[in-house]
């Protein structure tokens, strides 16, 4: 009875933790996919500026939707450790710690050159000594800034479908295919992040490639999660490894 009801605990957390990591996507592909995907001009501060302007609701749902993504990634983060802490104490804890780092930390932290971007296009001061082409640049800067931080985080963020993609493959928890799926993710964001502050003007690809790594790795895992929840041969399990 105590170990029936222990299974159905673990299940269920998996479930859960599966159901929280489909708000992170979703509010962050809403937040970069679409808000800033369709506000921001690239090279353009001035159409940027105006999109900005006239759509400042948007552009302020786009920082909330982000904040709740790195808030529920925190979340994420601690469960995970709880699943996978059976199978590889330090592996776990350091696959979270940077999960923690990547979109918690840093990315939180770089909301706010999101939200600078909007706060400089607001000044109505007469006696400002910048003219509305300089305020319009700042706040392009600040974009860009924005962007940049995005790759900071994405470097930790790697190193976390890095380590994860050991930890499934340690396991029994998910099928091994999420490995190395989660490998291709790695690599993905590894790539873009380095790639594009060494080698830029190759930004494009780069996050074309992050996009379909992510997608079948991110995505594809959180639902199996949220509808299988895990393996047959993890439900089966007798004792697990401390």
């Amino acid at each position: 009875m105590i170990k029936t009801v222990r299974e159905l605990s673990s299940i269920q957390e998996i479930r859960f933790t599966g159901f929280l990591y489909l708000l992170v996507i979703i509010c962050a592909g809403f937040a970069q996919g679409y808000v800033r995907g369709i506000l921001i001009v690239p090279e353009n501060p001035t159409e940027t500026a105006n999109n900005i302007f006239s759509n400042k609701g948007l552009f302020q749902l786009g920082l909330t939707a982000d904040l709740i993504a790195f808030l529920l990634d925190a979340v994420i983060a601690v469960l995970l450790y709880k699943i996978f802490k059976p199978f590889n104490n330090t592996l776990a804890i350091l696959s979270s710690s940077f999960r923690l780092i990547a979109h918690p930390a840093i990315g939180s932290l770089n909301l706010l050159n999101h939200y600078m971007a909007l706060k400089v296009l607001k000044t109505e001061d007469q006696f400002n000594p910048f003219s509305t082409e300089q305020i319009q640049q700042i706040s392009f800067s600040f974009l860009e800034a924005h962007q940049y931080g995005y790759l900071i985080a994405g470097s930790f963020f790697g190193i976390h479908c890095l380590l994860f993609a050991i930890l499934i493959y340690k396991s029994n928890v998910f099928p091994k295919v999420f490995g190395g799926l989660f490998l291709g993710a790695a690599a993905g964001y590894l790539i873009e992040s380095f790639g594009n502050f060494n080698v830029p003007g190759y930004e494009g690809y780069t996050a074309l490639f992050v996009g379909i790594a992510a997608a079948l790795g991110e995505l594809g895992l959180t639902l199996y999660m949220v509808v299988r929840g895990t393996t047959k041969s993890y439900k089966n399990l007798k004792n697990l490894p401390l």
